[in-house]
């Protein structure tokens, strides 16, 4: 029996790794154990996410780490070095891998794997009602016989077989494994190289490294492993190691093939497969929502449902949370500071609270659309859209899981810049990053919403049809152009797995909606919350009156650049305030125009101040310009570096007075 088990179950707590190939189940069965009690970051150095989680089961207290989905562990992305350099570095007390029973031999190969790590595993067979619709039948007990680990039967979106596998792995934490597991071995013709290179390195490998492991991937051509040796290797060993890998540069097959005739054996009984021309419902569903013109058909529909949903459900909770809680406590803070001194008062009122409730009132917008989003993932539609969208996404220099993050990017820029880390080409995550800010986020969609009417009283529906698409329209253009000039492109063709269709798990999307909706405040409100007070304090000082405020001074300071749009320093202090929040700029035009935020009251003030020309240029700006400075921020954040986050700010800057002026100057040729 391993002691440091005993040791570690003595104290009464338990640390779990949880593994497994995308599209397992392993969130649901992550989410279902620790609830609310889960933390989301960053592995150290990695912008790759970990999420920890704790909960109680039977009185120990259990650590768990769901390590990134992985199909191996060739080291290959970020995402396969963090799992088994956690699991060969920190030594869980066990690790779950859940499998997908419908795809069994496929993800037995990350099996063949983690057998060859320091630390027991539990197998955990997910999925198999879906299994069974798509004619496989498997028997746990006869694959846990075959391979000697513990095989749990699972269907973790009905929670069924969860706690019997947490059971399982705390009597492995307790006891050690129950018996040695068949560990597949190199192909037969290169086992004595095999035998010869663990001979060579094992008085030379790095402590907590398992010989034979290191041996193994030696063979396979591992760079990371490889690179760690030469340097751990004395120089006459090291041209040893050299020279038989040169002899035998097909070791790499050998080791595969190992492999696969391990995962042949070990399902010859335990599987069997659907009969031939056994059509299932993915295949069905598949037949239209991957067709090249029926899949977009279908993407076009779903997008407007989503959309349909968000705005009919969300703007009524909008206004009633603008009205009733965002207002009365404004009206509220305001009695309670009427004694105050002024500036308090309006540092409190129209600051801050101006800027956090402006924040909270887009909550309800951005619930339903990341539950609309988390109800799509679930299910395995969202692997589809991507799909189908692959052929215009490459056209950007893009790959096809961009559509995702870029499609976020209507809710809100934040969580659309932080989803490009589903994408696995350095090159491509970050164009993607640059790229996601000119996606038209609520905020520019409301001000453009109420500003239009105001120039256009007789063509606003289709002025803002044409306002939302044209920073789409550069968006593309920009991705085409910097990827063909500064930013080549990966050349990697899109593979991407297509999981089986299966009912969703509202434990699952409930706890997405509740991370997302959590890491937006966290990342919005408090960058709001100070900028504001900044604007405000901006626009009051230094003797309390707009016109002869610091911000007013920087407005005309910069009126040279607003004749380029034919603006004068009022509309470009606005589209400056729209840089903490974009709803800002229709509340600062109220206040420099003297009418508040009544929007009829604004209309003709606009009307009286701009011609059709500025105004149509202000709005162009208004939709190419920075975000927000939390959009910023989380540039800065997801390259880790402040240079891309700069360059980002003054590109979009650039395009938003080049769109500005090109627009006020047609304006006056045609209008």
């Amino acid at each position: 029996m391993n002691t440091t088990k005993s040791v570690s179950l003595a104290t009464g707590t338990a640390t779990i790794a949880l593994m497994g190939q995308p599209n397992v189940g392993k969130s649901t069965i992550f989410n279902m154990l620790t609830g609310l009690n889960q933390h989301v970051g960053n592995w150290p150095g990695k912008t790759v996410e970990r999420r920890t989680g704790t909960f109680e089961h039977d009185g120990v207290h259990v650590e768990i780490i769901d390590l990134p989905g992985t199909y191996c562990l060739t080291a290959a992305s970020p995402e396969e070095r963090v799992a088994r350099d956690y699991i060969i570095q920190s030594r869980p007390d066990v690790v779950l891998v859940i499998l997908n029973a419908a795809a069994l031999e496929r993800n037995l190969y990350l099996v063949t794997e983690l057998l060859a790590l320091p630390a027991p595993i539990v197998i955990g067979l997910n999925m198999l009602d879906v299994a069974r619709e798509q004619g496989f039948d498997v028997e746990p007990a006869v694959l846990s016989a075959a391979i000697g680990v513990p095989v749990i039967a699972m269907t973790a979106s009905r929670g069924e077989g969860v706690r019997e596998l947490i059971d399982v792995a705390l009597d492995v934490v307790r006891n050690g494994p129950a018996q040695t597991p068949s560990r597949p071995e190199i192909r037969p013709d290169h086992r004595e190289v095999m035998e010869e290179m663990v001979g060579l390195v094992t008085p030379h490998v790095p402590a907590g490294y398992p010989s034979d492991w290191i041996a193994l991937k030696l063979l396979e051509g591992d760079e990371e492993i490889t690179d760690m040796m030469r340097a751990a290797l004395p120089e006459e060993v090291r041209i040893q190691v050299d020279a038989l890998l040169r002899q035998h540069e097909d070791a790499l097959i050998a080791v595969a093939s190992g492999r696969y005739e391990w995962i042949r054996r070990m399902t010859r009984a335990a599987l069997k497969r659907p009969r031939a021309g056994h059509v299932t419902l993915t295949l069905r569903l598949d037949r239209v929502a991957t067709h090249p013109f029926g899949g977009l058909v279908m993407l076009a529909a779903v997008l407007a449902l989503i959309f349909g949903l968000t705005y009919s459900i969300g703007a009524p909770l909008q206004e009633w949370l603008a009205e009733r809680v965002v207002g009365a406590l404004a009206t509220w803070a305001a009695g309670a500071l009427a004694s105050a001194p002024a500036w308090i008062s309006g540092l409190e009122v129209d600051g801050i609270l101006g800027g956090v409730g402006t924040v909270l009132t887009f909550v309800p917008i951005l619930v339903i659309f990341f539950a609309c989003m988390g109800f799509l993932e679930d299910v395995g539609y969202m692997a589809r859209a991507a799909y189908v969208m692959d052929r215009f996404m490459h056209a950007l220099g893009l790959h096809g899981k961009s559509f995702m993050p870029l499609f976020l990017g209507f809710g809100c820029n934040v969580p659309a810049i932080m989803g490009a880390r589903v994408i696995e080409s350095p090159r491509g995550r970050l164009l993607t990053i640059m790229l996601a800010p000119l996606v038209p986020c609520t905020a520019r969609l409301a001000v453009v919403a109420v500003l239009a009417p105001a120039f256009f009283p007789q063509h606003a529906t289709l002025v803002t049809w044409l306002l939302t698409g044209l920073p789409l329209v550069v968006l593309a253009v920009s991705g085409a152009l910097v990827s063909r000039i500064a930013m080549r492109p990966d050349d990697a063709a899109f593979i991407m797995e297509m999981p089986l269709y299966h009912l969703p798990n509202a434990r699952t999307i409930g706890l997405l909606v509740w991370e997302r909706t959590v890491a937006f405040l966290k990342k919005a409100a408090t960058v709001i919350l100070v900028v504001s007070a900044v604007v405000w304090l901006l626009a009051t000082l230094p003797h309390g009156a707009i016109e002869s405020s610091y911000l007013a001074a920087v407005g005309r300071f910069l009126s040279p650049v607003g004749a380029l749009m034919g603006l004068d320093w009022k509309p470009l202090v606005a589209l400056l305030a729209s840089f903490v929040a974009k709803e800002n700029s229709v509340a600062t035009l109220g206040v420099l125009y003297g009418v508040g935020e009544e929007a009829g009251a604004l209309a003709g003030a606009l009307q009286a101040n701009m011609s059709v020309a500025s105004g149509l240029a202000f709005l162009v700006a208004e939709m190419l310009f920075i975000p927000c400075v939390s959009t910023v921020a989380v540039v800065r954040q997801e390259t880790g570096s402040w240079r891309w986050a700069l360059l980002n700010v003054a590109a979009l800057t650039l395009l938003a007075i080049g769109g500005g002026a090109i627009a006020y100057r047609l304006a006056l040729l045609f209008l």
